[in-house]
């Protein structure tokens, strides 16, 4: 038997209609979606790096300070509420998710999301605890959609957005 001329690749092939107006188009439903059909509004105060006295080694700092508030619309959700007992009591920690959508804030707000910012959803402040990018389009890890930062209940007195 002959040697088989069409071999199959080791990978399939890239989708065929991938390219700048369908990621410009995914942007644009994305956008009125989430900012005018489903999404919630919160304040986003990032720290300003400019005026934080960091520590040259460690990169942390005992005060920090904040830009000014920027309203962003996400998609949250609502995460678990842990209860634990010590010394003092009980306590109840609060958290949740935002979804953030990727595009609309680094090229419409030239906003970037860091761990150790707040935002203000109701009358609760959180502290973003950890981040991920776990949305990829078109199943493309060169283009992240979607940015969900774990959000959890600032104790009152830690942070206040006045």
């Amino acid at each position: 038997m002959a040697d088989n001329k069409w071999s199959r690749p080791d990978t399939p092939p890239p989708p065929l209609f991938f390219n700048k107006k369908e990621r410009d188009l995914v942007k644009q439903v994305n956008d009125e979606l989430i900012e005018r059909v489903i999404g919630q509004q919160i304040l986003y105060y990032p720290i300003s790096a400019v005026h934080t006295n960091f520590h040259p080694l460690y990169g942390e700092a005992i005060e920090k300070n904040f830009l000014a508030p920027i309203r962003v619309y996400v998609l949250i959700e609502w995460g678990d509420t842990t209860t634990t007992t010590t010394n003092y009591g009980i306590d109840r920690i609060y958290s949740l998710t935002c979804h953030f959508h990727k595009r609309r804030l680094t090229e419409d707000q030239d906003l970037f999301v860091r761990e150790g910012d707040f935002i203000l959803y109701g009358n609760d402040y959180y502290e973003i605890v950890t981040l991920t990018e776990p949305k990829q389009l078109f199943g493309n890890t060169e283009y992240m959609m979607e940015i969900a930062a774990k959000c959890a209940r600032a104790r009152q007195g830690l942070f206040d957005g006045k």
